[in-house]
C-alpha cells in the first residue's frame, strides 16, 4: 500500500513545483500537457523553451504559448506543495511509479492527482455511480452490493456526491472494505458540506482523491472531467439509478471510451430516474442482479503474477500445509496469499477469524481470500466462511 511521504527533499520539490506551476497555466490541459511532457521531458524544460518553439515543436497556439513564457504564479505554486505538506496531503505526479497505472494509460489522465490517504496497488477498483435524486430502492440496492464488494476484496470508486454515491462510499465501510472519492473540487472543499464525516472516515480507510488545487470550488464543468478519473481508476462502472440527462452517464461513457466494462441495475419502466439505467442496458451493459454478475466481468482483467523459478516440488505432507504454492494447474501465489492460506483448514471459517488469525488488515485480507478463490485453493461457503479446496 501507497502512502505518500509529504517531506521533500530540495530538489524534489522544485521538481515538483515546476509540475504544479504548469498545470496552472491558462490554457494547459490534460492533453496539451501530455503532449508538452512528451516533447520536453519535463516541466522544468517546458517553462525554459522558447516562444516560436513552443509554437512549433509543441503545437501550442500563440496565446497558450504566451502564457507559460509570461507565467509568474511560481511562490503560489510553492505556497501549494508547502500546504499539502502540512496537511498531509500527497501531489503525485503522472510519472510517479505510484500513479494508478489504469489511470495513466487513458487518454487525458490528469498531470497530478491531490491524494488524502492512500491508494493501494492491489487494488480491485469497481466504479459505482448514480443519480443525486436516489429512489429508496437504489439506495438500498447500491448500500447492499456495495457492502458485499467490499467483503470479497473489492475497492469501491465513486463521486462523494449525494444520493447513489454516497450509499455506494458507505456501503463499503460498512462492508470494512476500502473506498476511493474522486472530487469535482479541491481536496479541501468538502462539498456536499453534509458529506464531511464521509470524507474523513474515506480518507482513513481509502483515499480522496482530486486534480484540482487547493481551495478550487465545485463548478459545473468540473464534474465531467472528475467522471474520467472515476472511470480511469476503474475495471468497470456499475451505474444504479440515473435519469435521460444524469452525469452518471457521463461517466459510463468515460468507461465505454477507456475500454472499461458497463454494468447497470435494472429499474422500473415506470420511473424517471430508470431510463438512464434502462437505455444503457438496450445499448449493451451488463445487467446486475448480485456482485457474481460484476465479479465474474472484472476478475479475468487482473494482471497474472510471474510464474516463480523452477524449485524442487514438495508434497503438502513435507511442509505440514495444504495445497502447495506450485500445484500443478493452479497460478503461483504471493507472499501473503501463502500466509493467509497456511491459516485455512478444512473445517470452514469465517473472514473475521481469519483477519485476526493472520494479523492482515481487513481489506487486505479479504482481498486475499477473493484471489485465492479464484485461483481455486479455497472455496467460499454460507455465511462467509472459507475452507481449502482439493485439487
Amino acid at each position: 500500500m501507497y502512502k505518500a511521504e509529504v517531506t521533500r527533499s530540495v530538489a524534489v520539490r522544485d521538481e515538483l513545483t515546476a509540475w504544479v506551476a504548469l498545470t496552472s497555466v491558462e490554457g494547459v490541459g490534460s492533453v496539451a500537457f501530455r503532449n508538452l511532457l512528451s516533447v520536453y521531458g519535463s516541466p522544468r524544460r517546458v517553462f525554459e523553451a522558447a516562444l516560436p518553439e513552443l509554437e512549433q515543436a509543441a503545437g501550442l497556439n500563440h496565446k497558450t504559448a504566451r502564457n507559460i513564457k509570461e507565467f509568474r504564479g511560481w511562490e503560489r505554486a510553492r505556497a501549494e506543495i508547502e500546504r499539502a505538506e502540512r496537511e498531509g496531503v500527497s501531489i503525485v505526479t503522472c510519472r510517479d511509479p505510484v500513479y494508478p497505472e489504469r489511470l495513466r494509460r487513458i487518454y487525458d489522465p490528469p498531470p497530478l492527482l491531490y491524494i488524502k490517504g492512500s491508494l493501494d496497488g492491489a487494488d480491485i477498483p469497481v466504479a459505482v455511480v448514480g443519480s443525486r435524486s436516489a429512489s429508496p430502492y437504489g439506495r438500498y440496492v447500491t448500500e447492499r452490493l456495495c457492502r458485499e464488494l467490499a467483503q470479497r476484496g473489492v475497492t469501491v470508486v465513486s463521486g462523494l456526491a449525494r444520493g447513489i454515491d454516497t450509499c455506494a462510499h458507505r456501503g463499503a465501510l460498512a462492508g470494512r472494505g476500502r473506498t476511493i472519492a474522486v472530487m469535482g473540487c479541491g481536496i479541501d472543499v468538502i462539498y456536499p458540506p453534509e458529506n464531511r464525516k464521509l470524507h474523513g472516515e474515506i480518507a482513513s480507510s481509502g483515499a480522496v482523491v482530486t486534480e484540482f488545487p487547493f481551495g478550487t470550488e465545485p463548478d459545473r464543468p468540473h464534474f465531467p472531467a472528475r467522471n474520467r478519473i472515476i472511470s480511469g481508476l476503474s475495471l468497470g462502472v456499475l451505474v444504479v439509478e440515473a435519469g435521460d440527462k444524469s452525469g452518471s452517464l457521463i461517466t459510463a461513457r468515460c468507461a465505454l471510451e477507456q475500454n472499461r466494462e458497463v454494468f447497470a441495475v435494472p429499474g422500473g419502466i415506470d420511473l424517471p430516474g430508470s431510463r438512464g439505467v434502462n437505455r444503457l442496458l438496450r445499448q449493451g451493459a451488463k445487467l446486475v442482479e448480485n456482485v457474481e454478475d460484476i465479479l465474474e466481468e472484472i476478475l479475468p482483467q487482473l494482471e497474472r503474477p510471474p510464474a516463480p523459478p523452477p524449485r524442487e516440488a514438495k508434497g503438502p505432507s513435507d511442509r505440514g500445509e495444504g495445497p502447495r504454492r506450485d500445484d500443478p494447474g493452479r497460478e503461483p501465489l504471493t507472499e501473503n496469499e501463502s500466509r493467509l492460506l497456511g491459516c485455512i483448514t478444512e473445517t470452514p471459517q469465517d473472514a473475521d477469524t481469519l483477519i485476526n488469525r493472520t494479523g492482515l488488515a481487513a481489506a487486505e485480507a479479504l482481498s486475499l481470500l477473493l484471489s485465492l478463490e479464484l485461483k481455486g485453493y479455497i472455496r467460499q461457503l454460507p455465511g462467509k466462511r472459507f475452507t481449502v479446496k482439493e485439487p
